[in-house]
Order: structure tokens, then C-alpha cells, then sequence
């Protein structure tokens, strides 16, 4: 686990190093792959960013899923009170209806709690939920979306899917209101 967590850690500086600049920073080693998709115009598998998905015009289904959603600002507040605790690693497919319908309140609520974007961890899986580096076995990946909390390198706990209670943004604040 402690390779992972440098391979993470190693990430994340990248995206330091990009928001530092302010210029973006095409990295010399792709961390994804498009993968060509029978049913969707295209499938993305590995380290994704959220410019990816936001903004890629294959990915429509963001836009028109995220139209109308808003933050909730007292969830916002509580996740906003932690977040420098906390790193999120989400796992989600491109090409999944869940996560299509999640992501966008995911982002949504990060953005209204000021999440910092480089605490985000997006890994994208395909058709049969593997990703790159067999990163679903070693999370123990077996739906999607699935976001996990994290703290110092353990887990705090996770939503799979629309979790327990269907309100996936009252889940996240409260696995972040854990941390210590």
C-alpha cells in the first residue's frame, strides 16, 4: 500500500505543480487510455482529471446531468471544515449511467465546499471495472462510482454507488465530518 500511496502522492504534486503554474501541464507519461466503446463514443481508463470529464465533448451527459443541480451550501460548509484532512479517491466509468448521474453532484459539492482539486484522486475503469495497475483489486473495486475517503493512507469508509441512503453528497459530508 505504501507504493500506491507514493504513486498517489506523486499525482497529486503534479497537480500541484499545474495549478501553481497556471498553465497546463501535458505530462510525458499518459496515465490513461481511450479506450474505443461500441455503445459510447469513447471509454477513459486510468488517472483521469476533471477537465477531462467536464469538458470533452464525448462526455455530454455531464452537462446535461449537472444543469439544474445545487450544492448544497450547509453539506458544503461541513465538508469545507475538513477537507485539508482528507484525500478522495473516486473510481467511476465513463461509460456507466451511475456515475454519469453522480459525478456531476460529486463536483458540484466539492466546488461549493472549496475542495482542493489536488486531494481528488479520479480513476477511471472500463466495461469490466479493471483499471491500470489493478488499482480495483487493490481498493477491492467491485461497483461503480465508488468514492473512498482517506486519511494519513486508510480508509474511512466509501459510497458505492448512491449509497445507504441515496443522498450521496449527506454520505460524503458525514465520512469527512469523521475525520479526526
Amino acid at each position: 500500500m505504501n507504493r500506491l500511496a507514493c504513486f498517489i502522492s506523486a499525482i497529486f504534486l503534479a497537480g500541484c505543480a499545474a495549478t501553481a503554474l497556471k498553465t497546463p501541464i501535458k505530462p510525458a507519461l499518459q496515465l490513461f487510455e481511450t479506450l474505443p466503446d461500441a455503445e459510447e463514443k469513447k471509454i477513459l481508463r486510468g488517472f483521469l482529471s476533471k477537465t477531462q470529464l467536464t469538458e470533452d465533448t464525448s462526455f455530454a451527459w455531464y452537462a446535461a446531468n449537472g444543469k439544474f443541480l445545487k450544492a448544497n451550501e450547509a453539506l458544503a460548509a461541513s465538508i469545507a471544515a475538513k477537507a485539508s484532512q482528507v484525500e478522495l479517491v473516486l473510481f467511476v466509468g465513463t461509460w456507466c449511467h451511475d456515475s454519469q448521474q453522480l459525478l456531476p453532484k460529486y463536483f458540484k459539492t466539492l466546488e461549493a465546499a472549496n475542495f482542493p482539486p489536488e486531494k481528488l484522486t479520479i480513476i477511471g475503469v472500463d466495461r469490466s471495472k479493471t483499471t491500470i495497475g489493478n488499482l480495483h483489486k487493490i481498493f477491492g473495486i467491485t461497483n461503480i462510482p465508488t468514492l473512498i475517503v482517506m486519511q494519513d493512507g486508510k480508509e474511512l469508509g466509501r459510497i458505492v454507488e448512491y449509497g445507504t441512503s441515496g443522498q450521496v453528497d449527506k454520505a460524503l459530508a458525514s465520512l469527512i465530518s469523521s475525520a479526526k
